[in-house]
């Protein structure tokens, strides 16, 4: 059983992946914490008992904002918020990301800034620790105002309505919460608007796809050096002293670990002499494409670790200031831009590989192997049509990459009048980095069997890789179904495992 504190500043990204995959976690409200979410709940009992006009408190919502709200019926407003915007529709969101969208929302209410009770907030997180997972659909949120409709499915079942997965079944949000032990909340002044105004949802999706595209560049330099040896490629591309000349970090990165993976092949050995002098840019320049993705997740990077400690929804209160401050911190530009270049850069990612994937294949570029490496060409199609998969997949890609975060739809009768479609940026980019791994997967799979043609080993490095794969891949031979090897080759590159492999040989980054 692992233990979390949460205080609402010194979340992880990878404490965010922990929570997500791992349900043996025991999320705990620091002490100063609790103090902090106390004071501030104080403070709003004393703007409704003076009958403060409050926007969001004690009136309505959005083109509402200008409606008063009686002291009798503040409770009941917020319980209408949350139902009446509970209508996201589509695919919902699986369990692991479910968990990382939960566990956000408790972070920023952990902040102290919100003015819910700690009680509510404790629910929260007994639900995650508990496994009460609720059904969040994916389609709804225009990414301002933050993610209000998928953000009010989650809210739902900790007021024991809407639905939610326990224990493996998904039921009624009530009778979820009764089988976990937890109760059913009635929801006070503000603790509507503090449950779903922000930007969780594209925020956990957002963080779980970094660490999923990080691995996968990492990956992606390992792939590419085994393409670059299959193919009897120079090493004198990867010189750290050309890169030094050009110093982007994901550059000199990249190019670092195609150097010292290729280090003492003994396939590099046996044409050191040979007549190509320059290889194809989708080798040749494999650091710089794989670089800029590195920088630009570097980028996203630094927007999420802001991002999932700071205060996002709306009002925000000052206990200290006596202030209550209507502001739009819930806007989620800052994370759609992220989202939208995460998508991209992966996409080139996709790319590249499958460009080094025709070079392994096209009898016209791949020095001597055999056409589509087929056993028996004509006979056989070999990976022909794995080549064609990927093509498909990348053009999908350069689909989903276009940015949302440049359309605008206004809502909420104009008051809404600029919108971030950020959630919708987070969702095209689980199938973009879905479909990167699977082409990543099939240059993997191809540049095994190209090794397998060659009567020479690679590096000590990169036969780990080939050794580890054709314990469960055997080689092609003749014709037959790849799709359970592609499915197996692509379950193992998610797990992390090549990278792991490789650092019993050789440091990467």
């Amino acid at each position: 059983m692992k233990n979390l504190l949460l205080d609402g500043n010194s979340l992880t990204l990878e404490d965010v992946a922990i929570v997500a995959s791992c349900p043996l976690i025991n999320i705990r409200l620091s002490p100063e914490a609790e103090r902090k979410v106390e004071k501030c709940r104080a403070y709003v009992e004393r703007i409704i008992a003076e009958k403060r006009i409050v926007y969001g408190l004690t009136t309505g919502f959005g083109k509402f904002a200008n409606i008063n709200i009686s002291k009798k019926d503040v409770d009941k407003l917020q319980e209408n918020l949350i139902v009446s915007h509970a209508i996201s529709v589509g695919q919902p969101y699986d369990i692991t990301q479910t968990r990382a969208i939960m566990l956000l929302r408790a972070n920023v209410l952990a902040k102290g800034y919100s003015g819910i009770r700690a009680s509510t907030l404790k629910n929260l997180i007994q639900m995650i620790n508990k496994g009460v997972h609720p059904i969040i659909p994916r389609q709804g949120s225009v990414g301002a105002s933050g993610d209000l409709s998928p953000l009010s499915h989650l809210a739902l079942v900790l007021i024991g309505k809407g639905r939610a997965e326990y224990q493996g079944i998904i039921m009624e949000g009530k009778t979820a919460m009764h089988k976990a032990g937890l109760k059913p909340l009635t929801l006070s002044a503000k603790e509507g608007l503090a449950l779903n105004n922000g930007t969780q949802v594209m925020t956990g999706i957002g963080t779980l796809l970094l660490l999923q595209s990080e691995h996968l560049a990492r990956a992606a330099d390992v792939i590419a050096a085994l393409t670059i040896d299959a193919m009897k490629g120079t090493p004198s591309a990867f010189d750290p002293l050309l890169h030094r000349t050009r110093p982007h970090s994901g550059q000199i990165t990249s190019a670092s670990n195609i150097f010292k993976l290729l280090k003492y092949s003994k396939l590099r050995e046996s044409h050191r002499h040979c007549l190509y002098v320059q290889d194809p840019y989708s080798l040749r320049c494999t650091p710089q494409v794989h670089g800029a993705v590195r920088d630009a997740l570097d980028y996203v990077r630094r927007i999420l670790e802001v991002e999932i400690n700071s205060a996002t929804d709306n009002p925000l209160i000052f206990p200290d200031q006596d202030k209550v401050i209507s502001g739009g911190n819930f806007h989620g530009e800052p994370v759609a831009m992220a989202m939208d270049t995460l998508g991209m850069a992966m996409s080139e990612l996709a790319s590249v590989s499958e460009r080094r994937t025709e070079q392994l294949l096209n009898p016209s570029l791949n020095r001597d192997l055999p056409p589509f490496l087929a056993a028996r060409p004509g006979l056989d199609s070999g990976f022909m049509i794995a080549q064609l998969t990927a093509a498909a997949l990348v053009s999908e890609n350069k689909v989903l990459a276009h940015p949302a975060c440049v359309d605008s739809i206004p809502t909420s009768a104009n008051q809404e009048d600029h919108v971030s479609m950020g959630s919708i940026s987070a969702n095209k980019a689980i199938q973009i980095i879905t479909n990167v791994s699977n082409v990543l997967a099939i240059e993997l799979m191809i540049a095994i069997q190209a090794l397998d043609c060659r009567n020479l080993a690679s590096s000590p490095a990169l036969e780990i890789i080939r050794t580890r794969i054709r314990k469960k891949v055997r080689p092609l031979e003749h014709d037959r179904e790849l799709s359970q090897d592609l499915e197996w080759i692509k379950q193992w590159l998610d797990s992390e495992e090549i990278t792991q492999l490789i650092e019993s040989k050789v440091r990467i980054k």
